[in-house]
Order: C-alpha cells, then sequence, then structure tokens
C-alpha cells in the first residue's frame, strides 16, 4: 500500500469529495453539499481524510471527535479500488486521530443495508451494537 497517500482535506478539496461520494459512498446524507462539507473542513481541518493513489481520489473517512465521542462516517472506497486495503489504511488513520485526541472508542454510522460494508467493519474489529438506535431530527425543511 505504499503508493497510498492519506491527508487530511482542504477547502479546495469539497467538490471533488461530493463528486466521489456520489459514486462511492452509499446513500446521502443532509449535510452532502459544499455548504456541509465546506463547514466540516472549516470546523475541524482535521476530521475529513482523503486517501489518493497516484493524484486520484480513492477513499475517504471522516473521523469526527467532539471531545467525547469519536465517530466514523463516511467510509467509502472507489468501487473500482474495493479489497485492496484502502478502507482499512482509512481507519487506522482515523484510529491513530482519535488516539492522539485521547479518545476511547469509536462509533461508526454504517446503513443496515450495506451489507458489504458490515464485513469490512467486522473485519476491522468493530461489532454491532443492537441495543442501540439513532434517532434523528432534520433542523431545516
Amino acid at each position: 500500500m505504499s503508493d497510498l497517500h492519506i491527508r487530511c482535506a482542504a477547502p479546495t478539496d469539497v467538490d471533488a469529495v461530493l463528486r466521489f461520494w456520489r459514486t462511492a459512498a452509499e446513500g446521502t446524507s443532509i449535510s452532502d453539499d459544499r455548504d456541509g462539507v465546506g463547514r466540516l473542513v472549516a470546523r475541524d481541518p482535521e476530521a475529513l481524510l482523503l486517501a489518493e493513489r497516484d493524484g486520484a481520489l480513492v477513499g475517504t473517512v471522516i473521523a469526527g471527535f467532539d471531545g467525547w465521542r469519536c465517530s466514523a462516517y463516511r467510509l467509502a472506497v472507489a468501487p473500482e479500488c474495493r479489497r485492496q486495503g484502502i478502507a482499512t489504511a482509512l481507519m487506522e488513520a482515523a484510529e491513530q486521530r482519535f488516539t492522539a485526541l485521547g479518545g476511547r472508542r469509536v462509533d461508526a454510522m454504517v446503513l443496515e443495508a450495506n451489507e458489504r460494508a458490515h464485513h469490512t467493519w467486522a473485519a476491522s474489529g468493530y461489532h454491532r451494537e443492537d441495543h442501540w438506535r439513532r434517532w434523528v431530527k432534520p433542523l431545516r425543511g
């Protein structure tokens, strides 16, 4: 995996990330727009990690930490690059960030219907907690 470069996203990466998620990520988020991703990068410049190979974006993960909980979102790998260790490398970088910040546990948001992702997370040592459910309320219509 020596040809893989992981770095933090910059404001100039926002459009490329949004294009990438349209083909590589499962589902959409209310924050999948220039304003949402731009705010993320401005607020926490080290949270959005990008994996690149030969200058091309091949993977992402949002490694968010609010001072209490470590959260992983938007782990996505280009379809043609899956099963090459990119997700593992991204999560190792995220976990290093969390450890450096004093994090104790990582929560990952994983779609129920994305069974391929379930296998990826399980292979990385994560397990499902069925006694929790996510409750949401959009703040704008």
